[in-house]
C-alpha cells in the first residue's frame, strides 16, 4: 500500500507558521513570483519533495559545489566509456562517415 501523500491534491486543514526576517521573505517571494509561485506553492513543492525523496530534497552540504562537479564528472566519463564500449563493439566511423549521419559537410 502506497501511503504517499500528493501535497497539491490532500486536503489543506493544517496550518505552519515560521517567523523569517522580512526582508529575506520579500526577496524569496520575489524569487519564486519570477516563477509563477507564491511562498506557499513554494513550500508545498519543497515539502512534496521531501516526501518523494524521503529526506531532503537537495544534499544540504558545504560541498553542494563539489558533490555536483563530481557526480556531473562520474556522468560524463560513464557516457564516454559508453561511446567506446560501442566503437570498439560496433567499429569505429571516419569523420566523413559521422558528418554524412549527422547531415554536415566539411567546410
Amino acid at each position: 500500500m502506497d501511503n504517499t501523500v500528493n501535497v497539491v491534491n490532500a486536503p489543506k486543514t493544517s496550518t505552519f507558521q515560521m517567523r523569517i526576517n522580512p526582508d529575506v521573505k520579500r526577496q524569496v517571494e520575489a524569487v519564486y513570483a519570477k516563477q509563477g509561485l507564491t511562498f506557499t506553492d513554494a513550500v508545498n513543492i519543497f515539502i512534496q519533495q521531501s516526501l518523494n525523496e524521503d529526506g531532503l530534497p537537495f544534499l544540504a552540504s558545504p560541498e553542494n559545489t563539489e558533490f555536483m562537479k563530481a557526480k556531473a564528472m562520474r556522468r560524463l566519463l560513464g557516457e564516454v566509456q559508453k561511446g567506446w564500449d560501442s566503437a570498439e563493439r560496433e567499429g569505429w566511423l571516419s569523420i566523413e562517415e559521422i558528418e554524412a549521419r549527422l547531415g554536415i559537410e566539411d567546410e
